[in-house]
């Protein structure tokens, strides 16, 4: 049979589509291939004016190696790591327990609580930094890494909040029924049954906390200053007073404090996408 009309002409954007895709991906990673290929070039192709040819020798290890001796990038790193990771636990551990709270119990508030949780996602962060900042200098958690931790897990908990309630309101309620039939605390139910079946959200959700903290910006300089408390994103400020433009060590420690995440995504690919599917598909 011939095809029709409709027939043709889809089969036609789709050829098109597919024509474009390599082009959309190009230029999508067009920024990243040059950072990278600064990176490995040497310092005497930038000060000759040679920016966008191929590096005239690899000078990547000369390059990394700088960032890593002549630079605190390792104390930014390390700074880095000591807030995302507890604020991550910190986030999903209260997020798991408000959204069992929210999602199983029907109590009178209930949507109340949840629209609160909810009108926090849409404040606009921007026209808080002088109060938050205010208050971490009165609390004395200024240029603290505890004072970003707190700060990240009180911003973070409403869409956490938001994402494991509505994970959990679509797991079959029959399980915790069952399980008070038998006599089992609630304690129990949270523990044993719900949060098992809560893994793949928890892995979906830790990906997505740790990229948005480890990439934070705005809060890490205005809440720290020094290295002694800032993490990677705002340390490396420093390295355009420090380096002035040798784009080859900017770049270089642009692609360490890009690693992270990165690796990140590619550990926790599988449960990152089976979180995020669960339930789409009936």
């Amino acid at each position: 049979m011939f095809p029709t009309p409709l027939e043709r002409t889809s089969r036609s954007w789709q050829i098109g589509y597919q024509s474009l895709l390599p082009v959309a991906v190009i230029a999508w990673l067009l920024p990243l291939l040059a950072v990278a290929m600064f990176s490995v070039k040497p310092s005497s192709d930038f000060t000759g004016g040679d920016y966008w040819s191929w590096p005239s020798r690899f000078a990547g290890f000369e390059n990394y190696g700088r960032v890593f001796t002549d630079s605190p990038m390792p104390r930014y790193i390390l700074n880095s790591f000591m807030i995302t990771i507890p604020t991550v636990i910190g986030a999903v551990a209260l997020s798991c327990m408000t959204g069992f709270a929210l999602g199983v119990y029907r109590f009178r508030f209930n949507l109340v609580v949840f629209f609160l949780f909810i009108a926090g996602n849409f404040v606009p962060f921007q026209i808080l930094m002088i109060p938050v900042r205010d208050l971490t200098i009165d609390a004395g958690l200024y240029n603290t890494k505890l004072g970003l931790v707190l700060f990240h897990i009180a911003f973070q908990t409403g869409f956490c909040t938001l994402f494991m309630r509505n994970f959990i309101r679509a797991l079959p309620f029959e399980l915790i029924e069952a399980a008070r039939v038998e006599g089992i605390t609630e304690f129990q139910i949270f523990w044993h049954i719900v949060l098992p079946l809560m893994k793949p959200a928890i892995a979906a959700l830790s990906v997505l906390i740790f990229t948005f903290i480890w990439n934070d910006y705005f809060w890490a300089v205005v809440l720290t200053q020094g290295p002694q408390a800032q993490p990677v994103t705002a340390g490396i400020t420093s390295f355009n007073a420090q380096f002035g433009v040798a784009y080859h060590m900017l770049s270089a420690g642009s692609i360490v404090a890009a690693l992270p995440p990165v690796l990140m995504f590619f550990l926790m690919q599988r449960h990152f996408i089976a979180g995020l599917t669960l339930g789409a598909v009936k």
